[in-house]
């Protein structure tokens, strides 16, 4: 047995007893980003087809607030087209260096042009490139075509600023949960999840067992 894991800390055994959860995603994304070696941004993107069967999939969380958290994506690919038939997301963070998971359950909307266009004219030009060559989910009959595509379009936007395409935007989910989950020894772990029943509600804090 691992005793040395017995010896947690102040700041890990008081995270229980917050009431923030925005505030508490924050910090625990800020200790993300000094241990997880890549991509602390990273997570899982839960949906359902028209069935009802889930897929997941990782993404990287570009923006969050006391709103909500924002990804972007072309609207026309698996993800885009399962979001908007049902408007609702799972997420899920792990981080491994931390073992720390969050989860989040919650509707979806779209994020707006401007904002769109924003983080869109952020992106390197050839990531821009990219978006337009990319119909992103569909069948690909060869890495040459892909490349043939990206050399069309860098062709057409040689000169001047590469737009963004109109099936491009961001999704933002607007939690109804969130649950906050830190290992503990021998499998006792701490589980705390945040619940409201829409937007403009209040949050109800509850402990979980493990």
């Amino acid at each position: 047995m691992d005793f040395e894991r017995l010896a947690v800390t102040t700041a890990q055994q008081g995270f229980t007893d917050r009431t923030d959860p925005f505030g508490l995603f924050a910090e625990w994304m800020k200790d993300a980003e000094k241990s997880e070696p890549n991509d602390p941004n990273a997570m899982s993107l839960a949906t359902v087809d028209e069935e009802g069967l889930p897929n997941a999939r990782m993404v990287l969380l570009k923006d969050f607030d006391e709103k909500g958290f924002v990804f972007y994506t072309n609207y026309e690919s698996q993800k885009g087209q399962e979001i908007q038939a049902t408007m609702k997301a799972a997420l899920l963070w792990h981080w491994k260096s931390l073992r720390r998971q969050v989860r989040v359950r919650g509707i979806v909307e779209k994020v707006t042009d401007a904002e769109a266009d924003a983080y869109f004219n952020s992106r390197p030009r050839d990531s821009r490139i990219g978006a337009w060559a990319s119909a992103q989910s569909r069948p690909l009959e060869g890495r040459f075509a892909l490349e043939a595509a990206v050399a069309m379009y860098a062709a057409r936007y040689a000169i001047g600023s590469v737009p963004r395409p109109p099936y491009w935007s961001g999704f933002r989910i607007l939690p109804l949960s969130i649950e906050f989950w830190h290992d503990r020894p021998f499998r006792l772990h701490d589980r705390v999840v945040f619940r409201r029943e829409n937007q403009s509600a209040g949050w109800a804090k509850a402990k979980l067992y493990p």
